[in-house]
């Protein structure tokens, strides 16, 4: 089976002002207040205790790469044990390596953030999404990582579908937001089901996905959705999926090619007439 790695494309899926609406920050004499990437507008902030931690936080996040960004948030870390801002440099640190398409330091970022917030929705979803691009049918790990992707992104979805909306102040951003990170956790499930072979629930995951993004519709999501209902034998709609991904695709010339060739497997087998689509043997693509 032929699949596009998720985490490479997740840069164009949230964008930087939606992202750092939720990293604001306002200074008030000798304190620093920053609100975590995770929580919506009502959530709580987070506070710097001196001037001298609101300095030196302003300082590590001044960092450029992710490896940069990293030292700073660790250092920062050591010397502030009990800072409420550790979490927010790692947050950073992560999407920064996620810039720069470094899903295992990426991951491991999202988890140092995970321990210091076990309810950061992005840290859940980003992870998520990383271990289930990795998952691959000989992994010595498989049954770890597939425990990890239920526990994060099931997290993540019960987070996000109980939680506040935006506030006034915040207009649809926050919305955005959300709805983009339970889509997200959404495909996130639905990759490690059809990766499982759980074809049913893969479909149902990925249309859940698909369905929070019609504003900003999501190429990856409509191609894997395809081949899970490929796989189900439920050619015409898998065929309306990977028209779906076709016309979305054109940014990325190597999920483009494998919707492409999706299209031609599908139209050849839904082009059949009266033919039954199960006849001649046609297995979805490996």
């Amino acid at each position: 089976m032929r699949f596009c790695n998720r985490t490479e494309m997740l840069l164009r899926k949230i964008s930087p002002a939606v992202f750092w609406l939720f990293v604001t920050v306002a200074l008030s004499p000798g304190t620093l207040r920053a609100q975590s990437p995770a929580d919506s507008p009502e959530g709580p902030q987070l506070h710097a205790k001196s001037k001298q931690e609101a300095d030196d936080y302003r300082s590590a996040r001044a960092a450029g790469s992710g490896a940069a960004l990293e030292q700073a948030a660790r250092a920062f870390a050591a010397h502030y044990p009990k800072s409420e801002l550790r979490e927010l440099l790692f947050v950073r640190a992560m999407r920064q390596y996620q810039r720069e398409n470094n899903s295992a330091e990426m991951l491991a970022m999202g988890e140092m953030a995970l321990t210091l917030n076990p309810n950061d929705s992005l840290a859940l979803v980003l992870t998520a999404t990383a271990v289930a691009d990795s998952l691959s049918p000989g992994d010595p790990n498989r049954e770890r990582k597939l425990a990890e992707i239920k526990k994060n992104a099931g997290h993540a979805v019960a987070i996000l579908e109980t939680g506040s909306t935006a506030n006034a102040s915040a207009g649809g951003q926050a919305a955005l937001y959300k709805e983009t990170l339970l889509s997200m956790a959404f495909a996130a499930l639905g990759m490690m089901r059809l990766k499982s072979g759980d074809y049913a629930q893969a479909e149902k995951d990925l249309k859940a996905a698909a369905d929070m993004t019609k504003i900003r519709p999501d190429a990856y999501v409509w191609y894997h959705l395809a081949l899970a209902q490929d796989h189900r034998k439920r050619y015409p709609a898998a065929l309306n999926s990977v028209e779906q991904a076709l016309q979305l695709a054109s940014s990325n010339p190597d999920l483009q090619k494998m919707a492409e060739a999706e299209h031609d497997r599908l139209n050849r087998l839904t082009g059949r007439g009266k033919e039954s689509p199960e006849s001649g043997g046609a297995q979805p693509p490996r």
